[in-house]
């Protein structure tokens, strides 16, 4: 467990989650994103760029942390690591990813949604894990019902999936929750259309939430 990294999420508490096209765009975006006060990014696996994009940041934007989503197999885990990554993350658990994680040293959050799977992740030494789709699954209630059980194992957890400027408070009040993911930050619409300005405010307004909270 990198604790540092843990630190950093804790107190920007909020994860953009990011699906960017064009590699192009990549440089633009952060400088948004470090604009608004936020130098933290989750490039998903969800998009052919994501690997160019990771190490582009990587390269010219060193002041962003940066992560990598969506990491749904070994291949995407190294490619990501070799990109530059700092950390990655996935909507599901794998229990050969995290495996690997673990073998290469890469902070790794795998997702969740029942306690046998919150279990396994426990028992493949993952004790922060992503609560998705967080707020399809339940919200707030639920993802309190599955962590008590776990409690005395000091799981904490990255809620992602529904989460908004508006709800934010919400989850970030809760003791299990170390931070969000948050995909309205930087839309994939909004990177294409070059939208700067809409993500740099996004970005402002969740460190004004967060900081009235941490």
């Amino acid at each position: 467990m990198d604790n540092g990294l843990n630190s950093s999420f804790k107190k920007l508490g909020v994860i953009p989650v990011i699906a960017i096209d064009e590699v192009d765009k990549a440089e633009p975006l952060a400088d948004a994103l470090l604009e608004g006060g936020l130098p933290l990014a989750e490039i998903t696996f969800r998009t052919a760029a994501a690997a160019a994009v990771i190490r582009k940041l990587h390269d010219r934007r060193p002041d962003l942390l940066l992560g990598a989503g969506t990491v749904l197999s070994v291949e995407s885990l190294l490619a990501a690591r070799d990109a530059g990554a700092r950390f990655a993350l996935a909507p599901g658990f794998s229990p050969p990813v995290v495996a690997k994680a673990r073998e290469i040293g890469m902070p790794f959050y795998p997702g969740v949604m029942t306690p046998s799977e919150i279990q396994g992740a426990l028992a493949a030494g993952a004790p922060i894990m992503k609560f998705f789709p967080a707020e399809q699954a339940g919200g707030l209630p639920m993802l309190n019902a599955l962590a008590a059980p776990f409690a005395l194992a000091g799981v904490r957890f990255i809620p992602t999936g529904g989460i908004k400027l508006e709800n934010l408070k919400t989850w970030l009040a809760s003791e299990t929750v170390l931070a969000v993911g948050g995909t309205w930050i930087a839309s994939r619409d909004a990177i294409k259309k070059g939208d700067w300005d809409s993500i740099r405010k996004n970005a402002a307004a969740a460190r004004a939430v967060v900081s009235g909270l941490r």
